[in-house]
């Protein structure tokens, strides 16, 4: 039996859900939470018709879906997400929301019995007609026709955007023959190559790589909108927009009314729907006929059409009074006319039958479904209960979520005599106690049903995580354009210094063509560097929007640069390894392995671990039981279980009879990680102590003596360890959080108590400084980058900066009893703010907090608010670290774009803490006209609505975050005046040399056989994906990378033409070269010099040189030419093919390489 079998029993009900088909509405009250999920599955299990449950707000209907979607199969359920602010909903808001709405519209019309669960403010969302949303979709299978120009001008229409490369949802792009789009209800995109007219493959590809994964013999692509609008439409649009323009209207207006006279659409088409649509349709027109309309708590859905219709009416009128908007502008439809006008049959739910206004109802059923009794882990009680239920003969249902979780409770409660077998949750038995592993988010009683089901909930008190769905919107893709060159970047060249890069030329010289790199220096000297020296350029990054110095082209100030940034960086390098040979050379305590403690432990953890968990936690394990003392940065998001690795490490050392000390940067963080982890270890026999100012005199003097007699395992706290009075007995491991966040002074103390013992470093900040000394093996490095389960991506809007914004925002969260973070960044005027939102919010409790307040004052308005006596806090970037506060989930950023990209990154991290969706605001100036640089930033983290993106952030956006810090603040100067490539470069080097390792020596060859080798612009006309090639092949080092290369160009972009074979051909000759030593290979008439370097020329004397010409065919001379430079002239035959010709020169290149390289 299932659990809906047993509602069988219960004849009212049966009989109730029968009748909802025939009577045009019923009520159902005395539902509670867990007994809805089961009213759902039994409705679709009896009627099986789809069904639209309507909820108050989205934060009711976010969580029914969470209810519903462990028991529901993915295609079955949809969420139209959707913002009932019309001030957020035209904002453009992440492709997330847009796709399941899309999908929503796709189930209903598909009839199939599922459910779409929405807001009344979805049933007021105007839709085009379903009979034009079906005809939007378009279904491809191998071998169709489909003119090239024909399917451009349909994913035009479709809502797709065109681009040279797609990197997310809604995107399409074409390159001769080949077109990749990325439909918004797909995990991966998908590539078309045509042959002709007719489709030859279908392919998904990689985001990341842009390389094909599998072939599809067919694909349906809906549209990209969850409206499709006809050329008629926009024709239509534009002349009547046109007619309507105030006098002075805002150039948006104009704009979009330009736009719709030329056939497109702009941007921000929403806005703009009672002008594009002929008719209006709602969800309602979706809704099969014999499909069921469900409100659950009609009274709240009523008061929230009223106050979300209010917060709209005062948006519309503003945006109206500044020439925002026409006043046809409607952008919803009237509650009550959807509702008159629609004949589906309805049934209402609720607690209570009172406050129906004038509804009237052909049935009501008063159901007798209970909440059960709550256990909180007691056994004893458990014990007692299930034998009350087993002599009343009932059946007893507990639900626990894993195999692992099972076994666990069995053991638990066979010390208790509880016997219970695991059932399936299809093959449940009637009259008797099981266990079973479900979905079920808490539990319920159905007395007439004879049912009684426990969940997790109920039992130990842990709330159900929900099943996610992410669509895997590739984080590194999205800030590719960071890292890449675009004309007006600035530029290193290594030997002639900073210059700003213009672009790639195409030049014609001697006849053949060639790719050149254009960097304009001083007073307009322009230098041409050919593609094929692609590596010696580089993107110039520094401190945040430094502008560098333009250097002068055959000047000697950058050889002057140079040399004085080489000798800082051969000290520092000194440092460095001074450091990682003393640790080397150390001899600290090896931890011995795992025992059945420590499994105990670990199994308490009461989630499952993500795999990033364990295997940061194996890696730390491992260092551990080395004598060498371990020394590990861990990276991971803010909030992705750090402190739980932490914590298991911890528990590691104090096995083996060591202590341990956790430090934080803030008395706050001591004591929210004390409470962590004091509950953490419950039930296992160690002393833990927090340590910071909030201990008085005698409580300190306790801890003092605890720690030096040993008595006290683990102690949290803050620099107050770092104090002379402290010392241990036996202190095995140091845990530092934030690392980054002490100063100097408690940085050498952090340096002396460090010696010999294990070192764990804890950052959510990805500083660039510990990032590269991690990457240069200066210190090992543990990534963590997969979201704990039970967190939302935050929803993130970037809007214009208007109050009733601000006011709505504030009044949601404030509604569903949260906390909000005002983000203002100056604190000259932070108190105006804070009277300008008391005067907004005359409701809301608000208080500020900056940095320029004492440590003292700042940590008391940080608890306060942490205990829930403020709504708002107002404060500057202070909060950007570490304190955890899971009941603040609204975040609003003044003037956003004047952050970095990390910045806002880490911000936003601050919210989105709990299992409820979080909302991020990055609003700007009204009327403002943002940077291109500021417009790419929103734009990135917008698009970035996923968690774990910070480190690939900072990998990337070390240009946008400033480098500065990387060695500390001296070192600003040095990076500054060469960039951080070549900064990172030279010291790497640096150290290599110190280290005893010979960096392989190599040359730059100039290769140059009179063949025209470039990637012509009909092949690939993107200057950013051309210079990713350049790259790309400049880097060809062996066979296997030339074939992952040749894969790649023809997969992206077709068969290559002549000139990019011989570009592969020069370039995989010149590695070759590189490591020979050649300094040219030039073809002059019938043969061909080559030149070796001073180097080369010494390794190459006597018989060596005969040896690398052993299986050359061709007649060669051997010379000595100037500066006693070895030259071999190699004579070519008469018929020569280019094959023939780059085999054997590459066959000689590889035989002098092995030879000097020995």
């Amino acid at each position: 039996m299932q659990v809906i079998d047993f509602l069988k029993k219960d004849q009212g009900v049966t009989a109730f859900i029968a009748k909802t088909s025939r009577i045009k509405n019923s009520l159902l009250t005395g539902v509670e939470r867990g007994a809805f999920a089961v009213l759902i599955q039994a409705y679709l299990a009896q009627v099986g018709q789809p069904l639209l449950l309507i909820e108050e707000n989205e934060y009711k209907a976010q969580e029914r879906y969470n209810d519903l979607s462990r028991l529901l199969a993915d295609d079955d359920l949809e969420l139209f997400a959707l913002d009932g602010n019309l001030a957020t909903q035209t904002a453009v808001s992440s492709p997330d929301e847009l796709s399941s709405r899309i999908q929503c519209l796709n189930l209903l019309l598909s009839g199939r019995p599922g459910v779409v669960i929405a807001t009344p403010q979805g049933l007021q969302y105007p839709l085009s007609a379903p009979a034009l949303f079906k005809k939007g979709q378009k279904h491809f299978a191998v071998g169709d026709e489909i003119a090239l120009p024909d399917l451009a001008q349909w994913l035009n229409q479709a809502g797709y955007h065109r681009e040279n490369l797609v990197v997310k949802p809604g995107e399409f792009a074409m390159r001769g023959d080949i077109v990749d789009l990325y439909p918004l209800d797909r995990e991966s995109p998908l590539r078309l190559e045509f042959f002709g007219d007719e489709i030859d493959t279908i392919k998904t590809f990689d985001l990341t790589s842009q390389r094909s994964l599998e072939e599809l013999p067919e694909a349906t692509v809906p549209a990209a909108s969850d409206h499709v609008f006809t050329a008629e439409d926009l024709d239509r649009a534009g002349r009547e927009l046109a007619g309507d323009l105030p006098k002075e209207a805002a150039a948006s207006l104009e704009i979009a009314q330009e736009a719709f006279a030329n056939g497109q659409l702009p941007d921000d088409c929403d806005r703009y729907l009672d002008y594009l649509l002929p008719e209006s349709f709602s969800l309602l027109d979706y809704l099969p006929a014999k499909g069921l309309l469900l409100f659950n708590d009609w009274q709240l859905i009523a008061e929230s059409v009223k106050n979300m219709g209010a917060i709209n009416d005062d948006y519309l009128a503003s945006q109206i009074a500044s020439k925002m908007m026409t006043s046809r502008q409607k952008l919803r439809l009237d509650f009550d006319a959807v509702l008159k006008a629609d004949c589906h049959h309805r049934l209402y739910v609720s607690m209570m039958a009172h406050s129906m206004g004038r509804l009237r109802f052909g049935q009501h059923l008063a159901w007798d479904s209970r909440e059960p009794q709550q256990f909180f882990s007691q056994m004893e009680l458990l014990k007692t209960e299930l034998d009350s239920y087993a002599k009343k003969g009932q059946t007893v249902v507990l639900q626990v979520s894993s195999r692992r979780q099972a076994e666990e409770f069995n053991r638990s409660c066979h010390d208790y005599d509880i016997y219970l077998p695991l059932a399936e949750a299809d093959g449940l038995k009637e009259g008797r106690a099981q266990l079973v592993i479900g979905g079920y988010a808490s539990g319920f009683v159905l007395p007439d049903s004879d049912l009684v089901y426990l969940t997790e909930k109920e039992l130990f008190n842990q709330n159900k995580r929900s099943k996610k769905r992410i669509k895997t919107l590739e984080n590194a893709q999205r800030l590719r354009s960071y890292t890449e060159l675009k004309p007006g970047d600035y530029v290193v060249h290594v030997n002639h210094g900073i210059g700003r890069f213009e672009g790639i030329q195409t030049l014609e010289t001697d006849g053949k063509k060639r790719d050149y790199i254009t960097i304009t220096y001083q007073k307009g000297d322009q230098l041409f560097v050919p593609a094929d020296q692609l590596s010696l350029v580089q993107k110039y990054v520094a401190s945040e929007g430094k502008q560098p110095h333009v250097n002068k082209l055959g000047g000697s100030e950058w050889a002057k640069t140079k040399k004085r940034v080489a000798a800082r960086v051969e000290d520092i390098a000194d440092d460095l390894i001074d450091l990682y040979a003393k640790r080397e050379a150390e001899k600290g305590f090896a931890f011995s392995p795992d025992g059945s403690d420590q499994a105990a432990f670990e199994a308490a953890f009461p989630y499952e671990p993500t795999p990033d968990q364990l295997r940061a936690t194996a890696e730390i394990k491992a260092d551990m039981e080395k004598a060498k003392p371990m020394d590990r940065l861990l990276v991971g998001d803010v909030g992705f279980g750090k402190t739980e690795v932490a914590m298991r490490a911890a528990f590691k050392a104090i096995c083996d009879g060591k202590q341990v000390a956790f430090l934080v940067p803030t008395t706050i963080l001591a004591q929210q990680h004390y409470q962590t982890i004091k509950d953490r270890f419950k039930g296992f026999p160690v002393e833990i102590a927090s340590f910071s100012r909030f201990q008085g005199q005698a409580e300190s003097k306790k801890i003092v003596a605890g720690l030096k007699d040993g008595s006290i395992d683990l102690v949290v706290g803050t620099h107050r360890i770092l104090s002379k009075d402290v010392q241990f007995k036996d202190l095995g491991l140091l845990i530092i959080d934030e690392e980054q966040r002490f100063g100097v002074a408690h940085k050498e103390k952090l340096k002396q108590l460090k010696t010999n013992i294990d070192v764990l470093t804890l950052t959510a900040t990805p500083i660039p400084r510990t990032l590269h000394m991690s990457m240069i093996g200066i210190r090992d490095l543990s990534v963590m980058e997969t979201p704990p389960q039970n967190r939302y991506p935050i929803q993130t809007y970037v809007l214009e900066q208007l109050p009733g914004t601000v006011k709505e925002a504030c009044q949601r969260e404030m509604q569903r009893g949260g906390q909000v973070f005002y983000l203002h960044n100056r604190v000259g005027d932070i108190e105006e703010t804070v009277a300008r939102l008391e005067q907004l919010l005359p409701e809301a409790r608000i208080a500020y907090a900056h940095g320029q307040m004492s440590e003292n004052q700042l940590e008391d308005i940080l608890s306060r608010f942490l205990d829930r006596e403020f709504d708002i806090l107002v404060t500057t970037t202070i909060i950007e670290t570490g304190i955890d506060m899971p009941n603040v989930n609204t975040m609003i950023i003044e003037d956003a774009d004047h952050y970095g990209l990390s910045q806002l990154y880490q911000l936003r991290g601050r919210i989105g803490r709990s299992a409820r969706p979080a909302y991020a605001y990055f609003l700007y100036q009204p009327n403002k006209v943002l940077t291109e640089v500021g417009e790419k930033r929103l734009d990135a983290i917008r698009d970035f609505t996923e968690l774990g993106a910070g480190f690939k952030i900072a990998m990337r956006d070390l240009s946008i975050r400033g480098a500065g810090n990387m060695l500390g603040a001296q070192q600003h100067g040095f990076i500054d005046s060469v960039g951080y490539d070549l900064y990172s470069q030279m010291l790497a080097d640096a150290i290599k040399e110190r280290q005893g390792k010979k960096p392989v020596k190599k040359s730059n060859a100039e290769v140059d056989l009179g063949l025209e080798a470039y990637i012509p612009e009909d092949y690939i006309a993107d200057q950013e994906q051309k210079i990713e090639f350049y790259k790309k092949i400049k880097g060809i080092g062996s066979l296997q990378d030339r074939e992952d290369i040749e894969d790649e160009l023809l997969d992206r972009f077709g068969d290559y033409p002549a000139a990019v074979e011989n570009l592969l051909n020069v370039a995989s000759l010149k590695a070759s070269c590189d490591l020979a030593q050649i300094l040219t290979l030039v073809k002059e008439k019938a043969q061909i010099r080559v030149i070796f370097s001073d180097y080369g020329s010494r390794k190459m004397e006597g018989p060596n040189i005969f040896k690398a010409l052993e299986h050359v065919s061709w007649k060669a001379r051997i010379a000595l030419g100037a500066q006693k430079r070895l030259v071999v002239t190699l004579l070519l035959p008469d018929k020569l093919t280019r094959r023939a010709m780059f085999t054997e020169l590459g066959t000689f290149a590889k035989d002098a390489a092995e030879i000097i390289q020995r």
